[in-house]
């Protein structure tokens, strides 16, 4: 994909961003399954299923995590990656009753996407965000910033995502309506919109989920890459189905 490129999960929404941890000490783990892995509205496994794990550990206010899943877009754009993890740790804490914040660092790591092919057009795709979120009852804000090149795009340190959700029990059903902008530094048409509906529910561990995922972002620029021999618009509006298990 061209991330020129981004691999830019909802929880399931787009079941990727990492989910923390429960906030009892310990560790807890997560295995699962998408239909598509939509990251930040964008297809990273052709429009394709995607296998899923992590493991969270929380002390107090304190969590470090891990997360992978399987992913195309590497490989679409001629680097040597079939995989994404990302590795995270943060701090979250209460500033009044109903109002939470949470601080943190992120890393994407690709372990040997760079290729001689990749090299020729991209940087590498290994990428820092240090983020900061609200949450005032059901909605949280949450801002995440650039550190790195984003996703090997060239000269894009200092890029951004900013994005707002909330969560709603509605009937035992959790409802997470999510909107979000990712701005891309000094790269042409790749800054976009993007946008989510999930449903999900949990049944003692297992939780599946539906979401209706779409963005505003470019049709010629969010593509697979030359080696994919695709031309389909990796930010189409689609339904994602999701299930999880947690343990």
């Amino acid at each position: 994909m061209k991330k020129t490129l981004l691999a830019v999960s909802v929880a399931l929404a787009a079941s990727a961003l990492p989910t923390i941890a429960s906030a009892d000490d310990g560790l807890a783990f997560n295995v699962g399954a998408v239909s598509d892995y939509r990251y930040r509205g964008i297809s990273q496994t052709r429009l394709k299923p995607a296998v899923q794990g992590g493991v969270d550990y929380t002390k107090g206010a304190f969590y470090l995590g891990a997360w992978a899943s399987t992913i195309k877009w590497i490989k679409d754009a001629s680097g040597d990656a079939s995989v994404e993890v990302d590795l995270y740790g943060g701090y979250k804490g209460e500033i009044t009753k109903d109002l939470t914040f949470d601080v943190g660092v992120l890393n994407y790591w690709y372990p040997s996407a760079v290729t001689t092919a990749w090299s020729g057009v991209y940087r590498n795709p290994n990428t820092t965000e240090v983020y900061g979120a609200l949450s005032y009852g059901p909605v949280t804000a949450k801002y995440s910033h650039g550190a790195t090149n984003l996703f090997g795009n060239p000269d894009s340190k200092n890029s951004y995502y900013v994005d707002v959700s909330a969560t709603f029990d509605v009937g035992g059903f959790s409802v997470v309506p999510h909107v979000g902008y990712q701005k891309v530094k000094n790269t042409a048409n790749a800054s976009y919109t993007d946008y989510s509906l999930t449903v999900s529910k949990d049944f003692g561990g297992v939780v599946p989920s539906l979401a209706i995922v779409g963005t505003d972002a470019d049709k010629n620029f969010y593509v697979p890459g030359a080696a994919a021999n695709s031309s389909k618009f990796l930010g189409k509006t689609a339904l994602v189905l999701g299930v999880k298990y947690n343990f």
